[in-house]
């Protein structure tokens, strides 16, 4: 009987050395602990060092190599057919220049959302609303400074804490958050459009010939 070699591959996996490994891009999985350490360091492809950036691959190909070192192994494939190796290479900046970097998206948050707040509320007047609604309850002209606009201030800091579902290091709740879940949207698109670009190339220049 022979053994069976199972390789488990994502849609996009990150890789910082141009000389990328079996095992650097997908999970292994085999009885054989000979043959699967053998697989493990096995060369798949070796990139341009100072080229950072995509690549597409696709599973028949590391097949194709497996078994012409083994054709009797057998080569069981789970996941995506064609996946991305995302080749970054690692810089180490300095620790006052990540701050710098934290503290500047943290502005722009804030005197971003605070802008756009300001805009809403100015388009649809909440100030002449809130001036009504404490006109009638009370009968006297608001000041600008009553329980309705301190109880909206308090609303909206609780609101966005909630529905993002975050505090500083801290989660509320162990599901993921708006900003996460859009951005593994994000990424699985640009995923997806990556490679059925280059399909879309592949076709091209076969049609051409």
């Amino acid at each position: 009987m022979s053994d069976t070699l199972y390789i488990q591959t994502d849609k996009n996996v990150e890789v910082h050395q141009p000389h990328v490994y079996l095992q650097d891009i997908a999970q292994l999985a085999c009885s054989n602990s000979k043959i699967l350490n053998r697989y493990r360091v096995m060369p798949v492809v070796n990139l341009t060092p100072d080229q950072p950036g995509r690549y597409v691959m696709a599973i028949t190909d590391i097949i194709d190599q497996i078994q012409k070192k083994n054709e009797n192994l057998d080569v069981t494939h789970i996941g995506e057919p064609t996946f991305i190796i995302t080749y970054e290479v690692e810089k180490h900046a300095h620790k006052a220049f990540s701050y710098l970097k934290t503290l500047l998206v943290c502005l722009m948050s804030f005197f971003g959302t605070a802008f756009s707040i300001m805009t809403f509320n100015n388009d649809v007047d909440v100030s002449t609303l809130f001036e009504d609604i404490y006109m009638q309850f009370t009968g006297r002209p608001t000041d600008g400074f009553t329980v309705l606009e301190a109880s909206y201030s308090l609303g909206i800091g609780l609101g966005v804490l909630f529905f993002f579902n975050h505090f500083g290091r801290k989660k509320i709740t162990q599901d993921p958050t708006p900003m996460q879940v859009q951005m593994r949207m994000y990424e699985d698109d640009v995923d997806t459009t990556v490679i059925e670009q280059l399909e879309r190339e592949e076709k091209q220049e076969c049609g051409s010939k």
